[in-house]
C-alpha cells in the first residue's frame, strides 16, 4: 500500500513538473538605485551575473551627449552630470558596489565597448564593436588587467586567426576553459581561444562551414535560410549538455552546434522581422535541465521564454516603450540564480532593468569560482 502511495505521488510530482507554466516576471521599477557622484549611465551594451549573483554591466560613456554629460564640460553647463565608468557592478538591491574600466597600461580599450562575461573562475572578459576593434580583454574581479586575445586596427577578414572582427560577446565553457566569441559586427563566425593563454583553437561559419565574407542579400524571410552568419554574430551560449546556441541576428535564427563545431540544428524567431533582426541575445534558464533560453529582441523591443529544445515560443515580456519595462532597444541579458531577468538598452536607452521571477519553478544553485 505504502508502495502504491509512494509511486503515486511520484507520478503526479512528475505530471507537475512537465506540465509547469512557463516563468513570468515582473519589472521592478526602483532598480537599479540612483548612481554616486553625479554619475550618469551611457548606452548600456552589456550584462552578466556572477556566482554571487552581483549583476556586472558595461556601459558606453563616449555615447552621452553634451547635454546628459553637462557638469562635465568645462566649465559646467549645469548641475550635472558625470560619466560613470564603463564596468558597473550592483548588488540584488541595485546599489552600486563597484566601478572601474577605461583606457590603461598594456592593453587596449576598446572604441565602443560591447559585452561582458563572468566566467567559472570569476574573471571579467570584454570585447567591443568599434571600427577599429579587433580584441578580447579579460580582467581580475577588481579590473586588474589579465590578458588581451587581437588587437585594434583596420579590419581584416574571417579567416584571420590573429584578430577578430569587431566581436560581439564571448563566453568560457567551464568544462573546457576554452572562451568562445560571437564575431562579430565584422566577421562571420565563432572563434575559440584557450582562456588561459589566449591561443587559437578552431573556428566555424554558420551550419558549421568555414566562415566565409561573402556578401549576402538584404534578409528575406521567404528566402531559403542565409549559408553564412550575417552581421551580427551576436552572442554565444554554451548550456551544460554541451550544446552550444549562437545568435545569428539579422538572420533572425539561432544557430546550435556541438562544441567542436559541428552543426546540431537551427530554429527561427519571429521570422519577419526585417529591421535589425530578432535574435539579440539568449540566456539560459537556471533549473537542472536549463529548460528554457530568454531572448533579448531589440527590435521588436521584447523578451522571450523559448523551449530550448525546439526553439517553440512559450511567453514574451516588455514593448516598445520608454516606462519601467518598456524597452528601446533591449540588448542583453542575464539570469541569476533565483531566476530574475537583468536587461540593458543601447541607442537612447541608456538603462539597465531588473524583471522578478515570478513562480516556484526549483533552480539550480549557482556554484562559484
Amino acid at each position: 500500500m505504502r508502495l502504491r502511495l509512494a509511486l503515486a505521488a511520484l507520478v503526479v510530482a512528475f505530471a507537475g513538473a512537465a506540465s509547469a507554466e512557463p516563468p513570468t516576471f515582473q519589472v521592478d521599477p526602483a532598480w537599479p538605485k540612483p548612481l554616486p557622484n553625479d554619475w550618469i549611465m551611457g548606452q548600456a551594451s552589456g550584462v552578466a551575473v556572477d556566482a554571487e549573483d552581483r549583476i556586472w554591466v558595461v556601459q558606453r560613456p563616449r555615447s552621452l551627449t553634451d547635454d546628459e554629460k553637462a557638469a562635465s564640460l568645462t566649465p559646467p553647463r549645469t548641475k550635472c552630470c558625470h560619466p560613470a565608468p564603463p564596468v558597473l557592478v550592483f548588488d540584488q538591491a541595485g546599489t552600486l558596489v563597484r566601478s572601474w574600466g577605461g583606457p590603461g597600461e598594456g592593453y587596449d580599450w576598446p572604441q565602443n565597448e560591447h559585452g561582458i562575461h563572468i566566467d567559472h573562475k570569476g574573471f571579467v572578459w570584454l570585447a567591443g564593436n568599434g571600427e577599429q576593434d579587433g580584441l578580447i580583454l579579460k580582467f581580475t574581479p577588481e579590473g586588474k588587467f589579465v590578458l588581451q586575445i587581437g588587437k585594434q586596427g583596420p579590419q581584416t577578414n574571417s579567416l584571420d586567426t590573429t584578430r577578430l572582427g569587431r566581436p560581439a560577446a564571448m563566453q568560457v565553457d567551464p568544462e573546457t576553459n576554452e572562451l568562445f566569441v560571437a564575431d562579430g559586427y565584422y566577421n562571420h563566425r565563432v572563434i575559440v581561444f584557450d582562456a588561459e593563454t589566449g591561443a587559437f583553437k578552431r573556428m566555424w561559419g554558420a551550419y558549421g562551414k568555414p566562415p566565409t565574407d561573402e556578401a549576402l542579400p538584404a534578409y528575406d524571410p521567404a528566402a531559403a535560410p542565409a549559408q553564412q552568419f550575417r552581421n551580427p554574430v551576436h552572442c554565444v551560449q554554451i548550456a551544460r549538455d554541451g550544446l552550444v546556441y549562437v545568435c545569428d541576428r539579422a538572420n533572425d535564427r539561432v544557430q546550435v552546434f556541438r562544441r567542436d563545431g559541428s552543426f546540431v540544428k537551427e530554429f527561427f524567431v519571429e521570422k519577419n522581422t526585417r529591421a535589425n533582426g530578432s535574435v539579440w541575445e539568449l540566456a539560459l534558464w537556471p533549473d537542472p535541465d536549463q529548460t528554457y533560453l530568454l531572448n533579448a529582441d531589440g527590435a521588436n523591443n521584447e523578451v522571450r521564454t523559448l523551449k530550448r529544445d525546439t526553439g517553440e515560443v512559450l511567453g514574451a515580456f516588455g514593448r516598445n516603450g520608454r516606462m519601467a519595462g518598456d524597452f528601446h532597444w533591449v540588448h542583453n541579458l542575464a539570469v541569476d540564480s533565483k531566476g530574475n531577468v537583468f536587461t540593458t538598452e543601447v541607442d537612447t536607452g541608456k538603462r539597465a532593468q531588473k524583471f522578478l521571477f515570478k513562480g516556484e519553478m526549483v533552480v539550480r544553485k549557482r556554484v562559484g569560482p
